[in-house]
């Protein structure tokens, strides 16, 4: 039984168990102010984008019924602080990157991405059609939580380095920003791996605090100047390959509010996933241009490098197969992955193989 079952049975007791009849839910009524904090520093390129849009959203549809007052990271309180506030009703909402709150659980990570995990596509395919997001649900609500998927970075990069990687012994002793599951893979290459939030990011790179850095994509990346740092960019990672964020309110508050606004919540962090995805993949063509005209070179990781990332991955996965939701949350996911890409390499796949060549 769940936290949050477990409490509410509990509170009944013997008298309720014997009611015959219910009275209705109670609704809060009049205009509301909805407080969310956020993981993202204010401005953040598309991930700030990606939580004021489904804030202003929300608003909009609402006609004001419900204003939701949007606090950036540190303005209320910290980036890793706001899923303890939200379970604990300091704030009444989060929009952040799930995969920070793996040591709360595990299968958080996928709901961002785990590394050799699912495409943008193939993360909304699993959630709305094969079972993921009621997985989701099944998670948060241990928590006291309710949350929908609400953006998405697409592919993010492999990263900045202060070196060229040539082999996985280049990342023993290595000091690098990686959070998630993805980062505990690079832990097992030796590397010294930490979980910064972005706005600090670009500080540690310069001090030499770290030696290197994933944060999302050539746009993001650029709008924050890891390129005055180091030329060195790996384009392609196995870590994030379609990093979804989170939009997450306090089932109590959640509860709440009219079947109405429920779905005028559901509805704007659903249009905010798409957009904020369409956002991220729209500008990353332009900005990498941008950065090579600037001198950055772009690589790519070799093969040793590829097979040690899937070595180590397949490892941080299996370690937590002994937690049942984790290895539920991974079987489904899995499986929904290999449906959707047996159709996608078939089809778009070959579409856009054909078509570069055609094209030129």
């Amino acid at each position: 039984m769940d936290r949050r079952s477990f409490l509410t049975k509990a509170a009944l007791g013997g008298s309720a168990a014997a009611a015959t009849t219910l009275a209705a839910p109670a609704y809060a009524q009049g205009k509301r102010t909805l407080t969310l904090v956020t993981t993202w520093g204010r401005g953040l390129a598309g991930v700030h984008d990606s939580a004021q849009r489904v804030a202003d959203t929300i608003t909009a549809m609402t006609d004001g019924m419900l204003t939701i007052d949007l606090k950036a990271a540190g303005e209320l309180v910290g980036a890793f602080e706001v899923f303890d506030a939200v379970t604990a009703g300091q704030a009444d909402m989060y929009h952040g990157a799930d995969y920070y709150w793996v040591n709360q659980h595990p299968g958080y990570a996928f709901f961002t991405a785990v590394p050799f995990g699912m495409t943008a596509q193939e993360l909304v395919n699993w959630y709305y059609h094969d079972g993921g997001m009621e997985l989701h649900d099944e998670l948060n609500e241990i928590f006291g939580l309710k949350g929908f998927l609400a953006g998405n970075t697409g592919a993010q990069a492999g990263g900045w380095f202060a070196k060229e990687i040539n082999g996985p012994e280049d990342f023993q002793g290595l000091k690098f920003r990686m959070p998630g599951l993805g980062g505990q893979a690079l832990g097992r290459l030796g590397a010294s791996v930490q979980n910064l939030p972005g706005a600090e990011v670009y500080q540690a790179l310069a001090s030499g605090a770290i030696d290197g850095t994933e944060w999302i994509g050539p746009w993001a990346d650029e709008k924050a100047g890891f390129q005055e740092i180091t030329k060195i960019y790996y384009a392609a990672g196995f870590h994030e390959p379609g990093a979804g964020l989170s939009l997450a309110t306090n089932r109590d508050v959640f509860d709440s509010l009219s079947p109405a606004h429920q779905k005028v919540i559901e509805i704007a962090a659903g249009e905010c996933h798409q957009w904020n995805l369409a956002q991220f993949l729209a500008n990353n063509g332009a900005a990498l241009q941008r950065l090579q005209s600037g001198g950055v070179t772009v690589r790519e990781f070799p093969d040793s490098v590829w097979d040690a990332f899937g070595r180590a991955s397949q490892e941080v996965l299996d370690e937590n197969m002994g937690d049942e939701l984790f290895k539920k949350i991974y079987d489904s996911a899995m499986a929904s992955m290999k449906s959707s890409s047996d159709w996608l390499k078939k089809s778009s796949g070959v579409y856009t193989a054909q078509r570069d060549r055609v094209l030129g």
